[in-house]
Formats: structure tokens, sequence, C-alpha cells
């Protein structure tokens, strides 16, 4: 019999239906639709509609997932929610997305590590399933920002948006599969992106509520700095990590966070001969959910290989970065 490692066998996404252009976004955020496209390079996003919640996106996500690998989820065994924008404090969202899919063989908890929460959580599921061969982990990585974005907020209104994406990891054959991944959090920039109000240091009041601590701030500049002093050696200890020389790597796919932030990215990080998947533009930064959007629609776009070297990137929140390596191949 062939050896085997964890891989990727199925990927899968969901954007709601309601698509915000930038006239809108810029009406309410003071500035004009030109504007967002230069900085950003946003054109559109998702918004859900009133009656979705991130379980509900994560579920669509999920069953496509499931779909497209013809399995039925009785064959999980470990479900992974990543998200920083859950339906509730409590109960985790995975099992809200477990009760959905019928998935009751599964184990689930949630991860939030904002936006670098899929490869985080690809990385804890590829060690369980590692340990325990032949198992299915099926990786979410979802989130709602608009129910929690200050529209009045130029650095964070004309970002943000909704959407989930999947990934059902399982037994690949070698030489295929996750090669790698490292996992590196500064706590000491913690004020960098954050929710003020509503846990337990302050708790929700009227007076929170009035002032706004509910909604999502970032300290964009701030952000911008961390990303281009950190992200790039992150992905090159990686990578040398694994004896890959950055010119092998085929496919990059990032944290869909900032256009423009995208573009330094990758020529400070040595990428530019490798194919950087973007969703940006049509879906704006969807949290924990940019990273397996692009790859979901990267794959059902035949953009893969078999063979072919997928760097994955995320960075958000925390601060946090996550990279993660893959060999694309096919189910063992």
């Amino acid at each position: 019999m062939a050896a085997t490692r964890t891989g990727l066998i199925a990927t899968g996404s969901y954007l709601p239906k309601d698509e915000v252009g930038n006239a809108e976004i810029a009406a309410r955020a003071g500035v004009t639709a030109e504007w967002i496209e230069r900085k950003t390079e946003i054109v559109s996003r998702r918004y859900a509609a009133p009656d979705e919640a991130t379980s509900d996106l994560a579920t669509h996500a999920a069953r496509n997932a499931l779909d497209q690998a013809g399995l039925t989820a009785d064959a999980i065994d470990y479900l992974v929610v990543a998200t920083s924008t859950g339906d509730f404090p409590q109960p985790p969202t995975s099992y809200l997305v477990q009760d959905a899919l019928g998935a009751f063989r599964a184990a689930c908890f949630d991860i939030n590590v904002v936006c670098s929460g899929f490869v985080y959580a690809l990385e804890v599921a590829r060690s369980l399933t590692a340990g325990r061969p032949g198992s299915r982990a099926l990786v979410i990585g979802a989130d709602l920002y608009s129910r929690i974005l200050d529209f009045e907020d130029r650095r964070t209104a004309v970002l943000f948006a909704d959407g989930a994406g999947a990934a059902l990891l399982g037994p690949v054959e070698e030489p295929f599969g996750l090669l790698g991944a490292d996992l590196v959090s500064r706590g000491d920039a913690h004020d960098l992106i954050r929710v003020e109000a509503g846990g337990s240091r302050n708790p929700a009041s009227a007076a929170t509520l009035a002032e706004g601590g509910h909604f999502f701030r970032m300290n964009g500049r701030g952000v911008r700095d961390f990303v281009a002093e950190h992200v790039p050696p992150a992905l090159s200890a990686l990578t040398r990590r694994l004896g890959v020389a950055t010119e092998e790597i085929d496919h990059f796919v990032p944290h869909q966070a900032n256009g423009v932030m995208l573009r330094e990215l990758v020529g400070s990080a040595g990428l530019d001969h490798a194919v950087t998947h973007r969703t940006l533009h049509k879906y704006g930064n969807v949290g924990s959910a940019s990273v397996p959007v692009a790859l979901d629609e990267a794959h059902r776009d035949g953009a893969f290989s078999p063979g072919d070297l997928v760097l994955l990137a995320g960075f958000g929140g925390g601060m946090s970065i996550g990279s993660a390596l893959l060999r694309w191949g096919v189910a063992a």
C-alpha cells in the first residue's frame, strides 16, 4: 500500500447573495467609490441576509466541500470552525454547524485567531488526523463582519464583508498533502485589531452600546507595518524549514486583507513568480474565510495540478500569522 499523509481532499465556499458596491459604502463612510478602489482594490463585497448568521454561511460552505468529495456528514471525525464573529458567545458555532449538517460522529470546536484562524485550524486538524490514521476533518473559516462594522469608520467599513470557506482533510498519497505549517503569535500587538466591548473585561451595557464599543476597530497603519515586517520572514522560515526554495512555490493563497498590501507582500516575500490567487476585488476582506474562499475558487477553476506547491498565509488580529505549505494531490 502507498504511504499516506494528511491532505486536502475537497474544498467548498459560500458567499451571500447580497452584493454591495463601492458607491453604497462610500456614501456612508464619507469617501468616494474611486477612493475605496484606489486604496484597497476592492470593487464589491457580499453581505449576509438579515436571517443569515455565521453558522449558516459555514454550513453552506461545508456542504459544498462534502458534495465535492462525494461524502456525507457522518464521514467526518473532526469539525473545526475558525471565526471571530460566532453566532453567540456560547455555544460554539461549530456545534450549530454540526447540528445543521447532522455530523454527529464529529468532535467539534471553534478557534478564534481572527484572520489567521483558518490556517491555525488547518494545522490543528492535521495534527488530529495524523494521530488517527484514516480519519477526516472538516475545517471551516467563516466570518460575518457586516454586523459589527461602524460604517462611519472608513478604515474598516470599506474593507470587511461576509463569507465562508471550507476544506475537507483526509489521507492522500505521498508525496502529496500538507508538508508543514508555522504559527506565529504576537500578543504584544494585540491592540491593533480589537472589539472592545461584550466580553468579561467590558461587559455589554447601555454605556458600551452608546460608546460604540461593540464595533470592530483596527489601526490600519499599524497592521500594514506589522505585515510588512513580520509576514515575509515567517513565510521564508517555513519554506526554509521544509527544504523548499521560494522559487519552487507555484501558487500563493494569502489572506485577502487589502489589495495594495497584497501586492507589496508578494514582492517583499519574493513570490512574484508564483500565481497569487485573489478574490478581494469582488468579495472584500472576509476574515478567516479569506484563505479558504480563494483556495476553493482556484481549485474549482482548475488552477492546481498534481504536484504543485501551494503556500497558504493568514495574518491578522492577535497579532497572528499562520502559514502552511502543501503539495497538491488526490485522495488516497
